[in-house]
């Protein structure tokens, strides 16, 4: 059981990757202005309106940034911090991981931990991969940079400690699933042949019966969504009516993932 001491661990993040979405395709994306502002939308309109949403319900979330999305723009992580939400990391420039050396995956580690440190003044405590890909190289680097919790795996529905070849490490995993994303239902383009749009009322059913299951379960749910789609007008309606639905039941803790990782630690750790 993953009750928290605070209740059911309900934690709505956002992977904030504006224009990287495209470029960790193909490095030529950049030079299609009308495919970059699909990522663009991220930045400029779309996470404006989550945080509005989530003012609205006084939550807290995590933001999963890229570094070159941080330096770039230091306003939205300004409004970020200044609404006690989280920055995590979520690599450098979004390149798949699988497509990197040793050397360059290490290279996106540091670069964006620094940047993440310069613009928010502390280091990271949360590691999301872009494109949900690892290595052997990234799980030695989760523990070498002693991220607090990782949000990677589709293996579970709760909490457990995080393994690297094959020793439990002090880093909890909190695990998602495909279906509590946004991407798979929102993500469409010309160059992603057979994607379609889904209606949002359609979405907000399938998030409501896992939400309801896994409450009645007693497990968990880690939702993770993208500004440049919930933050579209049907985007943010949908985010908040599910909003809606997950605060209408009583016992239900939301809030930023280094705070609920840091409250589940000590029981994962005496159960391990």
């Amino acid at each position: 059981m993953s009750f928290t001491s605070k209740g059911f661990p309900m934690m709505l993040t956002f992977d904030l990757d504006c224009e990287t979405m495209w470029t960790a395709r193909d490095p030529e994306a950049h030079t299609r202005p009308i495919l970059m502002s699909q990522g663009a939308y991220g930045w400029k309109r779309g996470v404006w309106r989550v945080l509005e949403v989530l003012k609205r319900y006084d939550i807290k979330s995590t933001f999963f940034v890229p570094g070159v999305v941080v330096e770039a723009h230091q306003e939205v992580i300004d409004a970020l911090l200044k609404d006690g939400h989280e920055i995590a990391h979520h690599s450098h420039t979004h390149r798949w991981i699988v497509t990197l050396t040793p050397e360059e995956e290490r290279e996106e580690m540091e670069r964006a931990q620094q940047a993440i440190i310069k613009a928010t003044g502390e280091a990271p405590r949360g590691w999301r991969s872009p494109a949900a890909e690892v290595t052997d190289v990234t799980m030695d680097l989760i523990k070498e940079y002693d991220f607090r919790y990782s949000s990677n795996f589709f293996d579970n529905d709760e909490p457990y400690m995080l393994k690297v070849r094959g020793a439990e490490i002090d880093c909890v995993e909190l695990p998602f699933r495909y279906i509590n994303t946004d991407s798979p239902y929102f993500q469409f383009a010309k160059i992603l042949p057979g994607r379609t749009i889904t209606n949002p009322r359609q979405v907000l059913d399938i998030w409501s019966w896992e939400f309801d299951t896994l409450f009645a379960e007693e497990r968990m749910m880690v939702l993770a969504c993208h500004p440049e789609f919930i933050g579209q007008p049907s985007g943010a309606i949908l985010l908040d009516k599910f909003i809606r639905h997950v605060t209408a039941q009583t016992g239900v803790w939301i809030d930023r993932c280094d705070r609920i990782a840091a409250d589940m630690r000590p029981g994962l750790m005496a159960t391990a």
